[in-house]
């Protein structure tokens, strides 16, 4: 006996929701009691790589691509006017414009609430539309969550009254490039968002304020403004924000940010190739380039660090540590965080953490991706890599419990850090370190692995922690305190 072909319709419907289109389409030759079944469905995923890509060049060929637009339409004809939850579409090889825009209006009519839309056009098509997606979905009233994901350009239609989209909650568009005017009047449109990630982005003016009060998690992985031009000034006003991505060149000011209930904050102020040095050498004279007008303004990026200075894990990569260099008498005391993430690159320098570490007193949890970095004599005491009297200073004071270092690659610098940490975290219980897995290391030589337990044995020897060495996640060899 079928046991499933005698279960409730709905039921049915519900087990064929989570398959995509191209296999449900299959079951109505089962028997006559799964013909139905269509319009009982509330989730629809549809991908074009089912029927285009399997075989080499039978995307080019004009007959397939005709026929996934005819396997669509006739699906969505089987469901008539039934309602629909969520729809997701991902048509990437050079369907027209006109019948995925028509295929988006026609779910955005049943009420639709879930619309996830991976879609590239040709060249050509973009040529003869502007706005390329249908003005119906910028003011859906049952839209709840949106996800537009393009490898070209994700134009935003605005018209002559705006967007309006009244129950929308969380909004993520991903695009090489996004036009969408300025933030303020974007962001007004979604009265009740409470995520927003946008990728590739770039500002569309030099002053730029991010504003809503329903706002609770929010990505910018930006480019400055146009032609990778650092922004004059960001603001965000953002009360209710509790998590932060912000990945952008770095303003010149950040005049307001208020993110007072923010909990988690990943941070990268990213510097170019050209603004190191004056970053380094902010008061030098003699130095002989086009940055150094922009780069003096960096330092007011302490203002943003005192806009988050309440929570309680924060990310920061190695670019964004150069920038907090120009700010280190400043720094925000930061009470409340309890995990702190750096990243580390061989060009890029370490004088911020000091400061850093100095200024978060309740900190459990470090976390350093790669021990390797650039070396100067502004490092202060957090490394080993300059023999000071006061070497160990900042680590000491420091009240870390537990210490991960990730991206070993086994070399005697890396090793001597090491034992420089468990010398000087005096509060120090427990240390694990995890090998790099894609770039080189040392223990492709024979023996590497043995040796550098050795050494990590001996520095165990001589603190107050266990420290376990992970390879491939695997345990390889753990030393409990003595």
């Amino acid at each position: 006996m079928d046991r499933v072909s005698n279960l409730p319709d709905g039921v049915r419907g519900h087990i064929l929701s989570f398959l995509p289109a191209k296999h449900i389409a299959l079951t109505s030759v089962l028997s006559k009691s799964w013909l139905n079944l269509w319009k009982l469905i509330p989730i629809l995923d549809i991908d074009d790589s089912e029927f285009l890509h399997p075989e080499e060049g039978k995307a080019e060929r004009l007959e397939i691509r005709q026929s996934f637009v005819d396997f669509v339409d006739r699906v969505l004809a089987l469901q008539d006017d039934s309602p629909i939850d969520r729809f997701s579409l991902k048509c990437i090889t050079g369907i027209h414009p006109d019948h995925v825009n028509r295929w988006i209006c026609n779910v955005l009519q049943r009420g639709v609430s879930d619309l996830d839309l991976f879609i590239d056009f040709s060249y050509e098509d973009t040529q003869e539309d502007e706005d390329m997606l249908p003005q119906e979905m910028f003011v859906s009233k049952t839209l709840v969550k949106l996800k537009i994901r393009n490898d070209r350009c994700v134009d935003w239609w605005c018209g002559k009254g705006g967007t309006s989209l009244p129950m929308l909650k969380s909004l993520y568009i991903d695009s090489d490039l996004i036009l969408w005017g300025k933030m303020k009047r974007f962001l007004s449109s979604f009265p009740v968002l409470e995520e927003l990630r946008m990728a590739s982005m770039e500002w569309k003016e030099s002053h730029e304020t991010v504003s809503s009060a329903s706002l609770r998690k929010l990505s910018i992985l930006g480019t400055g403004c146009e032609d990778y031009v650092n922004p004059k000034s960001i603001s965000f006003d953002t009360p209710s924000l509790l998590y932060l991505n912000y990945s952008d060149l770095v303003a010149e000011d950040y005049p307001l940010v208020n993110m007072g209930k923010l909990l988690e904050a990943r941070i990268n102020l990213i510097v170019k190739d050209d603004q190191i040095k004056r970053v380094r050498e902010p008061n030098n004279d003699l130095l002989q380039d086009d940055a150094g007008n922009v780069v003096l303004q960096f330092g007011n990026v302490v203002k943003l660090m005192n806009g988050i200075q309440n929570i309680q894990i924060l990310y920061l990569t190695a670019d964004t540590l150069e920038v907090l260099s120009l700010c280190c008498e400043s720094m925000p005391v930061f009470n409340n965080l309890k995990t702190l993430g750096i990243k580390s690159e061989e060009g890029r320098g370490w004088q911020a953490v000091p400061a850093l570490l100095r200024n978060c007193p309740h900190l459990e949890y470090l976390i350093i991706e790669g021990l390797l970095h650039n070396v100067t004599d502004k490092c202060g005491d957090a490394c080993d890599c300059i023999s000071r009297e006061d070497k160990g200073r900042s680590l000491a004071s420091c009240p870390v419990k537990k210490v991960e270092i990730q991206g070993f690659r086994g070399t005697m610098r890396e090793i001597n850090m090491i034992g420089h940490f468990l010398r000087s975290f005096k509060c120090l219980k427990e240390m694990g370190i995890f090998p790099e897995e894609e770039g080189p290391t040392n223990f492709e030589n024979p023996g590497a692995f043995e040796y550098v337990e050795k050494i990590l044995k001996l520095y165990n020897e001589i603190s107050n922690c266990d420290v376990y060495f992970l390879v491939w996640g695997y345990m390889r060899r753990k030393w409990t305190a003595q």
